[in-house]
């Protein structure tokens, strides 16, 4: 995460190419069946760095899939950490023991999905497929209303607001 965090510094301080250059290199690294809550939080910010609305599209749906993969993960897995299969002990997800004790891994993934379906919202607009933007904007303001006050989380809500707005004078 903390070089994923590093490209995020240089995109948010304008140097996107760098950033997609530092990210192209993480998501080779950390490949398709890389851990979920990586690919998710590396696709998102992939998307952000696209110079094509297609592009962005791509990786916003690839943070999406990582993000229901997360979901899975801590739905279908209540092995406490280092409950290896084999038996030995051994920890097969390094990060388990790091998600021990968050406050409900599902409920860390829940937050993801607002922000991750106003970004496909917004994607949908700029590649003019009003209906797919309506579907996204709908899902994010369910995500977004299912997690009360915490769903509002850097101005997601606001996001929101200005998109259906944007879609209601086309």
């Amino acid at each position: 995460m903390t070089r994923i965090g590093q490209a995020v510094m240089l995109l948010h301080g304008g140097d996107r190419e760098e950033a997609r250059n530092r990210f192209g290199l993480l998501w080779a690294e950390l490949g398709e069946a890389g851990d979920a809550f990586h690919r998710c939080a590396l696709a998102h910010y992939m998307a952000d760095t696209q110079d094509d609305p297609g592009d962005e599209l791509a990786w916003d749906l690839r943070a999406l899939t990582a993000a229901d993969g997360l979901r899975e993960e801590s739905a279908g897995d209540d092995r406490p950490a280092g409950d290896g299969a084999a038996g030995d002990g051994a920890v097969d997800d390094p990060l388990a023991e790091a998600r021990v004790g968050v406050p409900g891994t599902s409920s860390v993934v829940r937050a993801f999905y607002p922000s991750l379906h106003l970004n496909l919202a917004a994607d949908y607009v700029k590649l003019q497929r009003p209906e797919a933007a309506r579907l996204h904007l709908d899902r994010a303001r369910e995500a977004a209303d299912a997690l009360g006050d915490e769903g509002d989380v850097n101005g997601v809500g606001a996001g929101i607001d200005r998109l259906e707005r944007l879609l209601r004078e086309r």
